[in-house]
């Protein structure tokens, strides 16, 4: 049994029900849970000084592609679209094998810790023949560096013989893809509350697989009790797309698939009309809202303001490396805040809004009860800032919109995850931050060059 005190802290920023702030308290964490947070002073294995300090929730993202940390930063992409971008890519990730997954893995998971973020899921899709066992490789990277992980079953069955965008070394079969998924969650999900791996079903995209298979995942899904995601109304390319294939919008064509629910959340969601936006409210489907990749590659504006006045179930994601070019839930965050001031003024949600997306809401579309806010009972999960960095002189007044509205700059100082610190000083503790470096390089170097 371990304990760690968090002591004196200058502020606690709860994200509970009552939108609770402390100041000068304490916070008291017996193994991995909090077990209280007032002003009693409590013994403890560890102290951190929190004196200078605010306690935030841990971040949860909530859509990502790690295997995409090798793929960034590539010329040839970057003035191109969704579709052409993709077509282009696939050529790069059917290389993929295990050193590469855990690599990279390894590497987005680092800088997702450094900045706060203590959950990931992330959407793993692209299967090679004789790539090795994937999903392992990436709770391995999770168990590694002590980050809670949710793991995704992707998977594509339409190639571009079929009309799909991916070559055929990428797809597979729909009994692989059922007895592969099947065997994942019997090896990793973990539905007890804490639980630090978790698996989904994530077809690709309306775009890559076929109604098959999203009829089949679904059933599977929740057959096995696990959720269910994948991309929609990313592009006006996916839309034309099921509108000249099927005849049907993208939220019609998958909610006739049996893909709407509150096991269900999508990525993107940008495109989506008035009636659409009700029809996500009624059946409490969920979107991950991803800002940066989608200004990154011209995709539009996810009509966030309108989500959250629905009560649509929202949460905040980095997307894929390759689409963001980094890891890093805080930037997005205020790039959010920034984004919807531009594009819908009074209407926007405030800095401590896109807190309670990037928290709370991203708990929820998890189907998470254990994490998103701090409290008695809770998984500590958590992140400190020190206030009195330059960086931060006269912007300490309103800690709970601090992170939209100025944002941070540099790594933060504490991430704990579980009770157990895993970021002390802005480094990471569980890993030798240069020698991942150079060996995730060595071995990008490596994967780049079989194109």
């Amino acid at each position: 049994m371990s304990t760690l005190l968090i002591k004196n802290a200058r502020y606690i920023i709860s994200c509970d029900d009552r939108d609770t702030l402390y100041e000068r308290c304490n916070l008291f964490i017996r193994d991995n849970a909090i077990e209280y947070i007032g002003p009693a002073d409590r013994q403890a294995d560890q102290v951190i000084d929190a004196s200078r300090m605010a306690v935030y929730p841990g971040l949860i993202n909530t859509h990502h592609h790690l295997y995409q940390i090798f793929s960034r930063n590539l010329p040839e992409v970057q003035r191109m679209e969704l579709f052409p971008w993709l077509v282009t890519l696939y050529e790069v990730w059917k290389g993929l094998d295990e050193e590469v997954i855990s690599l990279s893995s390894q590497v987005g998971m680092g800088e997702l810790l450094k900045n706060g973020c203590t959950t990931c899921f992330d959407h793993h899709y692209v299967f090679p023949a004789h790539a090795g066992d994937l999903l392992a490789a990436q709770f391995r990277a999770a168990e590694t560096l002590g980050m809670r992980f949710h793991a995704s079953r992707g998977s594509m069955d339409l190639s571009q013989k079929d009309g799909g965008l991916p070559p055929d070394s990428v797809v597979q079969t729909i009994d692989e893809i059922m007895e592969d998924s099947q065997r994942l969650v019997r090896v990793w999900h973990d539905p007890d509350r804490f639980s630090m791996r978790q698996v989904a079903l994530a077809p690709c995209s309306p775009f890559s697989v076929s109604g098959e298979l999203l009829r089949e995942s679904a059933k599977l899904a929740r057959a096995l009790g696990v959720r269910l995601h994948t991309h929609v109304a990313e592009t006006k390319d996916e839309e034309q797309f099921t509108l000249e294939k099927f005849g049907l919008r993208p939220l019609a064509y998958l909610d006739r698939l049996g893909w709407t629910g509150p096991d269900v959340w999508y990525a993107h969601g940008i495109h989506f009309n008035d009636e659409e936006l009700r029809r996500l409210a009624v059946t409490g489907t969920g979107v991950a809202h991803c800002p940066i990749s989608n200004m990154k590659l011209s995709s539009g504006v996810c009509r966030l303001p309108e989500l959250l006045e629905l009560g649509v179930p929202v949460g905040l994601a980095v997307d894929g490396s390759a689409s963001n070019d980094g890891s890093n839930l805080l930037e997005e965050l205020r790039v959010a805040y920034l984004l919807h001031r531009l594009q819908n003024s009074k209407t926007a949600p405030t800095g401590y809004d896109l807190l309670k997306v990037a928290t709370r809401g991203s708990a929820r579309l998890l189907g998470r009860t254990d994490i998103g806010y701090l409290a008695a009972g809770m998984a500590a999960d958590l992140f400190l800032v020190d206030l009195d960095r330059i960086e931060l002189a006269g912007a300490q007044f309103d800690p709970m919109s601090l992170l939209g509205t100025v944002g941070l700059k540099g790594p933060v100082d504490y991430t704990i995850v579980n009770g157990r610190p895993v970021v002390q000083q802005g480094q990471l503790v569980t890993v030798d931050e240069a020698a991942l470096s150079a060996h995730a390089n060595e071995c990008a170097r490596r994967y780049l060059g079989r194109i």
